[in-house]
């Protein structure tokens, strides 16, 4: 099973660590969220896994082998994807081009994976030849999340994937992640809506300063008085 594992990571800018000696991990086939409040290092857990920060310690494997000084764009090559929270598509360019953009270092023909995108985000394809700066934000997070998926990865990170998006949409957008998870992707996901991300996690981790606090299922987390207290609202 391909999996991606952070061990005892510590890093940060400028000389400040901000995550300190924590442990995550994520499988194929599975959604694994974290949460946690402001500040406390989600998003840079995600750019140490991908090697877009330099570790002060700790290290990363991919798969049962160390990527630790793998370069991102030959992590990508290996079977990661990432999707930014922002800046995360291009709004010039049509919702295929978009795509082609995505699968831009294929060898292969990849006419078939955009066909499978289409058939994953029926929308993107009635919007194939639309400037996807003209989309409604969700719309947006389609096309990012389908530029990501034409690498074929075995692991997706989203970097809050629902962001600024209404009720109505992020719900939706949490369906295609879910649709995204049965074709045997793993998916990390950084997320704000704690209790909605909980809700369709297999696991999660909670941050707190820079530190993991607490993990387990995402059912074990939603039923934690002090998780419920702290970032679930009661």
């Amino acid at each position: 099973m391909i999996s991606l594992v952070g061990n005892n990571l510590t890093a940060g800018y400028g000389g400040i660590d901000i995550i300190k000696e924590i442990n995550l991990e994520v499988n194929e086939g599975e959604i694994v969220v974290i949460v946690g409040p402001n500040g406390a290092g989600k998003s840079t857990a995600m750019k140490a896994l991908l090697g877009m920060l330099k570790l002060t310690s700790g290290f990363v494997e991919y798969s049962k082998k160390e990527i630790t000084t793998m370069l991102p764009q030959n992590r990508i090559n290996l079977g990661l994807a990432f999707v930014p929270q922002t800046q995360n598509v291009f709004t010039g360019m049509t919702v295929e081009e978009n795509l082609e953009m995505g699968g831009f270092l294929r060898k292969d023909e990849i006419t078939h994976t955009i066909n499978d995108i289409f058939n994953l985000f029926p929308i993107l394809k009635e919007k194939r030849n639309q400037n996807t700066g003209e989309l409604s934000g969700g719309q947006r997070q389609q096309v990012a999340f389908g530029r990501a998926l034409m690498t074929k990865p075995k692991i997706l990170m989203l970097d809050e994937p629902t962001a600024g998006v209404s009720p109505i949409v992020m719900d939706e957008l949490f369906s295609r992640i879910i649709e995204v998870r049965k074709t045997g992707v793993g998916i990390l996901m950084v997320e704000q809506n704690a209790k909605q991300a909980l809700n369709i996690a297999d696991r999660g981790y909670v941050l707190v300063n820079g530190r993991n606090s607490r993990e387990g299922s995402g059912e074990e987390l939603l039923n934690n008085s002090e998780v419920r207290k702290s970032f679930l609202g009661g």
